[in-house]
């Protein structure tokens, strides 16, 4: 039998299942996606414990970006270790087309990055004591589309690498120059023109644009709206190309 093409709510559903059983026989994947954004904050808040102003201007910044690479370093291997064992082209061979698959990764992972997200944001919030005047739900709005955002960038890079160590080297390709150029460590517009416009075209630049207007801003703006429709936008278009791209077996 050959994978269907069209999208089916019970087969992606039951991939996510299956996803997820294994998770919850993996714990250190599952302290990685959930404890490392934590520890990392909480060093982070403690690091600058002489200065709280440091920590409020960066830290909301840092909730959506540990998100967004924890969830892209586990997935891309999850996902390559699924192709190499040849688990993905015995899926493949059922009833179960690439869209199902992708789809069933990302509610799987998703969850994830729900309860990954609802605790780093509380932490930093209720424990850290990180100042925001715009709402702490916002907050944990834009790190979960962080979340996700990683987890699509992490699907879709899986289908170029051919090991794990492969997949790890794509890091610093897909993660690094967006670290650098999101405005993390200094204000994009004053940067080079050319950064600038390259930064422009980043997704993680409109997910840190994001936690910031939540940041400064009690109400909602029309920059929070903009960012956060980019985020999504993009981890959507990287998820249906991820499906395009997944192949069954590595080379």
């Amino acid at each position: 039998m050959t994978a269907t093409s069209a999208l089916s709510l019970p087969r992606t559903t039951a991939t996510a299942a299956r996803v997820l059983r294994q998770l919850r026989h993996d714990p250190r994947t599952i302290a990685l996606m959930i404890l490392v954004p934590c520890v990392m904050l909480f060093l982070l808040r403690y690091v600058f414990d002489g200065s709280a102003r440091t920590f409020d201007t960066i830290g909301a910044s840092l909730l959506g970006i540990f998100p967004l690479i924890t969830m892209f370093l586990v997935t891309s291997i999850a996902t390559l270790r699924e192709r190499t064992s040849g688990t993905l082209e015995r899926l493949l061979a059922m009833p179960l087309g690439k869209g199902d698959l992708i789809a069933g990764y990302a509610l799987a992972f998703g969850a994830v990055a729900v309860v990954q997200s609802a605790l780093a944001t509380g932490l930093a919030v209720w424990f850290l004591g990180l100042d925001v005047v715009g709402s702490p739900w916002l907050l944990l709005l834009v790190a979960l589309l962080d979340a996700l955002l990683g987890t699509a960038l992490g699907l879709f890079v899986s289908a170029f690498a051919a090991s794990e160590f492969q997949a790890v080297q794509f890091m610093p390709a897909v993660i690094f120059p967006q670290l650098l150029l999101c405005g993390l460590f200094t204000p994009r517009d004053a940067m080079h023109p050319v950064l600038e416009a390259v930064s422009d075209a980043l997704p993680m630049s409109y997910a840190v644009d994001g936690m910031n207007e939540v940041l400064h801003h009690a109400d909602l703006t029309a920059a929070f709206l903009r960012d956060i429709t980019v985020v999504a936008a993009v981890a959507l278009l990287v998820l249906t190309l991820g499906a395009a791209t997944l192949k069954r077996r590595s080379a």
